[in-house]
């Protein structure tokens, strides 16, 4: 590793992301430990102010992820960042407060809406669509006072377009960096967002995930990640793959940060039919579970099925089993979730629901719409040479090759995949153990990232939540020659407060996530 190199890159990089509080005498903002908290106490202080903190985040932007490229992770600012700003610092003056989040600077995954910046899925084709208006989750966050920087860099359409692809690879952003180690992968979909959050371009970022796109990149960029279940927080005006297995999420630094933001996100959207099911089952405030003794007393599943592909992961993973034994926790040991196959059937379904819900997306953005189908969309990516360079965009034809959602193989993929996963998976193996929730390895330590072979994951525990439509919270859990790695914690359906508590009183008692430090100058080509 180029480590001179890197020791000059952090001493020129590192002042622009630490900005001087306002008033004298208060210390520094390290904007890599930055947290909600800290920001309000601040604010009603008066320390600083929200443009001062927002133009420190822009900075860092410029300095770290736009010059070089060094991290690549932001396609596209808010040119209404400091407009916002400066109006939520009059209403700080007015002694009033939108919301946990006045102040905060959040960015969103280019999959989700928002009326002032395009909304692309890194897709060439793409390039400058603007929805006519805000998404439900862009809508809730400004409400809650949050600052809107921009828009992350992703795998281009959720990471579901070619028979292998790079993580954190679009053709409209090109690939996204590890900031542990810039030559090494982000994960993905939600690269951009994963590697914001640990950077410290922002204090939370919004992801979205299908099978793995929230906790892998948490993973990978030593962060906190929540997949909630799929109906706790509303859909609309985010492109979609799956209508049974996509959700947004929070990406943070802590939980705590995590379920602030979260509380923010829920609610019930007609919008979205899902979110109907949330009701009576989600909570106003999700930051009030975050208690240190919360592991004690609680009956753990550890799924061993991702063990034995990564012997320092299950040296990690036996060191996180063991620290939960210690507060109060019984750990019984599960091999299998599901008896049988659930991948299969999940993809069949995904190949369905993204042909129709593409097509519904296109359709509501009206005239403006630069692709007005996933046929039309299939054409232009095939005759893009910068498209095509590295991938072969051939789910995007497999799609468009299936039925509509009244097809009977559809509907039996469907019915199987929800079986197999939920009454004949997670609720069987919860029941039958007694269990408030299951925990595994997320993932193993950041692969090499490469264009030409694509993406290598190792160990992977994303899928038996993930196609569930169950929640999932990964947090730190160590470090592997400097890179982070997580474990998860996943149950039942709207068990978000449970796993939220013992999430929590993990994080606290092992403080396990450390700041990158952008090792590693070689990069892959773009």
């Amino acid at each position: 590793m180029r480590l001179l190199h890197n020791f000059f890159l952090l001493l020129l990089l590192f002042p622009h992301c630490r900005p001087v509080a306002d008033s004298g005498g208060s210390p520094d903002i390290d904007l890599m430990q930055l947290t909600t908290g800290q920001l309000q106490e601040g604010y009603l202080r008066g320390e600083y102010t929200v443009t001062r903190i927002v133009q420190a985040h822009l900075d860092c932007i410029e300095a770290i992820d736009r010059n070089g490229p060094v991290l690549n992770s932001v396609l596209y600012l808010n040119p209404r960042a400091m407009e916002v700003a400066a109006q939520l610092d009059r209403e700080l003056q007015e002694g009033k407060i939108r919301g946990p989040l006045h102040g905060v600077p959040v960015l969103l995954k280019d999959n989700i809406d928002t009326y002032d910046m395009p909304t692309t899925a890194g897709a060439r084709a793409m390039t400058g669509s603007m929805p006519p208006a805000d998404s439900w989750v862009a809508r809730r966050l400004r409400e809650a006072g949050a600052v809107l920087l921009g828009k992350t860099n992703l795998s281009e359409w959720a990471n579901f377009h070619s028979t292998y692809s790079s993580s954190g690879w679009s053709g409209l952003g090109g690939q996204t960096k590890n900031p542990y180690d810039l030559s090494r992968n982000p994960c993905g979909s939600s690269s951009g967002s994963g590697v914001a959050v640990a950077a410290g371009l922002c204090v939370v970022a919004i992801g979205t995930e299908t099978n793995g796109s929230i906790v892998c990149p948490s993973n990978n960029n030593g962060i906190v990640g929540i997949k909630p279940t799929v109906g706790l927080i509303s859909r609309s005006g985010i492109i979609p793959i799956s209508f049974t297995q996509d959700t947004p999420g929070p990406m943070a630094r802590s939980v705590r940060d995590a379920a602030v933001a979260l509380s923010v996100l829920t609610g019930i959207d007609p919008a979205d039919a899902r979110s109907e099911e949330s009701r009576d089952r989600s909570h106003f405030d999700y930051a009030v579970f975050c208690r240190s003794d919360a592991l004690h007393g609680k009956r753990i599943g550890f799924y061993t099925a991702p063990s034995a592909r990564h012997f320092r992961v299950d040296r990690l993973i036996r060191e996180a089993i063991a620290y939960m034994e210690s507060g109060g926790a019984e750990v019984i040991e599960i091999e299998a979730i599901t008896g049988e196959d659930i991948n299969g059937p999940s993809f069949q379904v995904m190949l369905y629901e993204f042909k129709d819900g593409l097509n519904r997306y296109f359709a509501g953005l009206g005239e403006a719409a630069p692709v007005r189908s996933l046929e039309e969309l299939i054409e232009k990516t095939h005759s893009d040479s910068m498209e095509t360079r590295y991938f072969d965009h051939a789910l995007l034809k497999r799609a468009q090759e299936m039925g509509d959602l009244k097809n009977t193989d559809y509907r039996d993929a469907l019915a199987t995949m929800l079986r197999r996963s939920r009454q004949e998976g997670i609720d069987k193996v919860m029941d039958e153990h007694r269990l408030d929730a299951i925990v595994a390895a997320t993932g193993g330590p950041a692969w090499k990232t490469d264009l030409t072979n694509g993406d290598w994951y190792g160990v992977s525990s994303s899928s038996p939540a993930a196609i569930a439509g169950y929640p999932a919270i990964t947090v730190p859990m160590g470090m592997i020659d400097g890179l982070p790695v997580g474990i998860s914690f996943f149950g039942r359906a709207w068990s978000e407060a449970l796993l939220i508590g013992m999430a929590y009183a993990y994080e606290q008692g092992t403080g396990h996530r450390k700041a990158p430090q952008f090792l590693e100058a070689d990069q892959p080509g773009q």
